[in-house]
């Protein structure tokens, strides 16, 4: 029997990037993704590329910044589908910049969405898991809630805190038949950097370390499947993390200069 099948799997930040490719892909394994976003002519067109692979899909417009709609939503879908199997916190965003140079509209901004987002979708959806004595919550952080690097200090605090989260939630809701994972990639071949870095220079840097969203995807539905605490992609950016931590200063000395090209 298909494992994923009539699985409602809820997404945010499902408009593009890797939320628009979880999407497709847990859609043709035979799952229901329910996709939310801000941007309805999004929803819109991805719900129409969808629906061939499975009629029941859904969209809602969503902001998850605003705890009220979040619980609206939560109500709707399992008013309609009577359950949410796995939630996957995936809506964010960067802006690059030295410490001094950052702006505090974005630093607030990206604590806003990136950690606190993943906050009030996960206290909006719990109640329901709990009762149920099943489910799972999967949160996109980043190789930068990882391995800190220079101009970018708010979107890798943004992301540490999300990791924090993560582990703490997960200890807690374990005895109620609730998982709770991370999925940590490194640099990701969509419209992120668009935003993040409007210059190019460190997209041009790490291009050729870039991961598709595909690969991604298949990391969230690997942890969806395992139950896995933490994925971190590409596999060999373990490695770093491990270095990191148990030699910092070799670390800072054989990698920093890489990652001062941000």
């Amino acid at each position: 029997m298909n494992a994923w099948h009539d699985k409602i799997i809820v997404i945010t930040g499902a408009s593009s990037g890797i939320g628009q490719t979880t999407a497709l892909l847990t859609a043709q394994l035979g799952a229901i993704p329910i996709l939310l976003a801000r941007s309805e002519d999004a929803l819109a067109t991805l719900t129409d590329r969808i629906q061939p692979l499975q009629p029941d899909v859904s969209y809602y417009v969503c902001d998850v910044t605003d705890e009220n709609q979040i619980e609206d939503v939560v109500n709707r879908i399992t008013e309609r589908y009577g359950k949410i199997d796995i939630w996957v916190n995936n809506a964010g965003y960067g802006v690059f910049g030295s410490v001094l140079d950052a702006q505090m509209e974005d630093i607030i901004g990206m604590m806003d969405v990136n950690y606190l987002g993943v906050v009030r979708c996960t206290r909006a959806i719990l109640p329901h898991m709990k009762k149920r004595q099943q489910g799972h919550i999967i949160n996109v952080a980043s190789i930068a809630g990882k391995l800190a690097t220079p101009n970018s200090s708010a979107y890798s605090a943004s992301k540490f805190a999300v990791i924090g989260y993560t582990h703490s939630v997960r200890a807690e809701v374990k005895p109620f038949g609730v998982y709770v994972s991370a999925v940590n990639p490194g640099p990701v071949r969509t419209p992120f950097f668009d935003r993040a870095d409007t210059s190019g220079s460190y997209r041009q840097s790490v291009e050729k370390f870039m991961i598709d969203p595909e690969t991604v995807a298949r990391g969230i539905l690997k942890a969806a499947a395992t139950g896995q605490a933490e994925v971190t992609l590409p596999r060999y950016m373990r490695a770093g993390v491990v270095l990191h931590h148990v030699f910092p200063r070799l670390f800072e000395r054989l990698i920093g200069p890489f990652l001062n090209r941000k």
